[in-house]
């Protein structure tokens, strides 16, 4: 499908209206975040929800309610003040081939991030000299890795310097990235810049991509990131992954 760029831009424009309203919170793992008023809570419930994200909606959605239970719906008091008994207690969750061994280690390497890196905005934040979040995704993998823990545990964060396209994060990103009054995303990071966010790249917004002919890569990897990343930019340049709004509702929701 070829469609002229000034209407392709007006198309998703008018489809990012469409699905970038409070209605879309009730059916997407973005409400999890959304229960929590205080920073840190929304960060941590943001983070492990966007870990799970993926698979059914509505299990994604139970598990990490799940998640918050487990935590007694205190997840930043929790992740900080936990005792070993507590974190040992955790053992009958499962999400996928997400379990509680998982989750303990997430809670640890947690606290290891506030305790010694200043929280997960400061650990995840692009360096001067970069434009999008390629290599500070690698490097937070890295410490977030470096306290003792299965090797297992490791395919729960993706590596883009791997060619992968890690969705999850760069959803979890745009979660604490981006602000537009609408209500959905929290922009609660201002230390950051929305131009250099990317797509949550799916199979759903990917099909969708090919199929207005502004992604031609086949696989849903980082290069098909980047290469949708330059399509993008070029209709927004401050604002590029409102667009996951259109892409993302219009192959969910209307199977375009």
């Amino acid at each position: 499908m070829v469609i002229p760029k000034k209407e392709l831009k007006s198309f998703l424009d008018l489809k990012v209206e469409t699905y970038n309203r409070n209605s879309f919170i009730s059916s997407d793992p973005i409400q999890i975040p959304h229960q929590f008023s205080k920073k840190e809570d929304i960060e941590i419930a943001g983070f492990l929800s966007a870990t799970i994200a993926w698979g059914n909606r509505t299990m994604i959605i139970k598990n990490s309610k799940r998640m918050m239970e487990i935590m007694d719906n205190s997840p930043f008091d929790f992740i900080m003040n936990h005792s070993k008994k507590e974190l040992s207690s955790i053992t009958n969750f499962v999400h996928r081939t997400f379990n509680s061994t998982d989750l303990q280690y997430f809670i640890k390497s947690l606290q290891n991030i506030y305790e010694n890196y200043e929280g997960l905005e400061n650990i995840l934040k692009p360096l001067k000299n970069e434009v999008n979040y390629q290599n500070s995704i690698t490097r937070f993998k890295t410490i977030f890795f470096e306290l003792q823990h299965e090797v297992r545990t490791e395919k729960h964060i993706s590596n883009p310097q791997k060619n992968s396209a890690a969705k999850r994060i760069h959803m979890f990103l745009r979660w604490m990235v981006r602000e537009d009054n609408k209500g959905v995303d929290f922009g609660l990071w201002k230390t950051h810049s929305p131009a250099f966010l990317s797509c949550p790249l799916d199979v759903h917004s990917g099909n969708v991509a090919r199929k207005l002919g502004i992604l031609t890569r086949r696989q849903n990897d980082w290069k098909a990131v980047h290469e949708l990343d330059t399509k993008l930019r070029s209709f927004d340049k401050k604002d590029p992954v409102k667009y996951d709004f259109a892409l993302f509702g219009l192959g969910v929701f209307e199977k375009f």
